[in-house]
């Protein structure tokens, strides 16, 4: 088995994601070829996905892993934050995270990333893991250079 650096997981999980939705426009099929992309390159997470901005609230979107949450209101939790701040949010520990939605019970830490289109929030990826500290800085910048490319390929409907 081949060990990657958390820079090497990650630039892949960027090559892979733009060789996937090179000619596709389809938010659904990009998302969900993303999400897949995710699971299968990013180590230690237990969680990968979107939610999607349907009206005032986010709509849960393609994902791998456990059954999630079907709908957050803005403001809340880690991607309802990220959503109304229109800000990248690393929590190294979900417990101390206040007004944190448990969809699952063993996550513990979590990255949400804004996908901005026209200045508005379309959708979020949110990632999740089973250990403590998952994500810092790294994972935030290649985190929303992936969102910036869903943000310029796909169509986006509002």
């Amino acid at each position: 088995m081949e060990v990657l650096s958390r820079k090497e997981q990650c630039v892949r999980v960027l090559k892979r994601t733009q060789a996937l939705i090179q000619n596709e426009t389809d938010c659904i099929a990009n998302l969900a070829n993303t999400a897949a992309v995710l699971w299968q390159f990013l180590e230690q997470i237990s969680w990968a996905g979107f939610y999607i901005m349907r009206g005032e609230e986010l709509v849960l979107g393609p994902f791998q892993g456990k059954p999630a949450c079907k709908r957050i209101a803005l403001g809340k939790g880690v991607c309802g934050t990220a959503a109304a701040q229109n800000t990248t949010q690393i929590v190294p520990n979900v417990h101390e995270f206040p007004g944190h939605i448990a969809c699952d019970s063993a996550s513990k830490s979590e990255i949400v990333v804004p996908i901005c289109v026209n200045g508005k929030v379309a959708a979020v990826l949110d990632i999740d893991s089973a250990i403590f500290d998952r994500f810092g800085p790294l994972e935030a910048e290649y985190m929303e250079q992936l969102c910036l490319l869903l943000a310029q390929q796909c169509q986006w409907v509002q």
